[in-house]
């Protein structure tokens, strides 16, 4: 299965903002993603539908899509551990109101 990996600008901003050397780590996270290595989790509760990769004390967001033969990772947000969660459930729980 051929994986290909789309990344959001936020991620984008985000990784570019950083200092070198985290940035560095980063977009080598992001490259072995796309064959599915590194600390990836699957997450739980309202964020069930998404995926984690841990680097350092960042996380980047992620949710799998297919189509045939075909997957895609989608890198939808990124940011330190200690607010990911929380911001990225928010930015959903808004999407989500605007949709209805």
């Amino acid at each position: 299965m051929v994986t290909k990996i789309e990344v959001s600008e936020q991620v984008v901003r985000f990784v570019t903002s950083r200092a070198p050397e985290p940035r560095r780590k980063l977009r080598e996270a992001l490259r072995a993603l796309a064959h599915e290595r590194g600390d990836i989790r699957a997450l739980e509760g309202p964020l069930q539908d998404y995926h984690r990769l841990r680097v350092a004390g960042y996380r980047i967001i992620f949710a799998y899509r297919s189509a045939g033969k075909r997957r895609t990772i989608d890198c939808i947000f990124a940011e330190r551990r200690s607010a990911v969660y929380d911001v990225f459930e928010q930015i959903l729980k808004k999407h989500l109101l605007e949709q209805q």
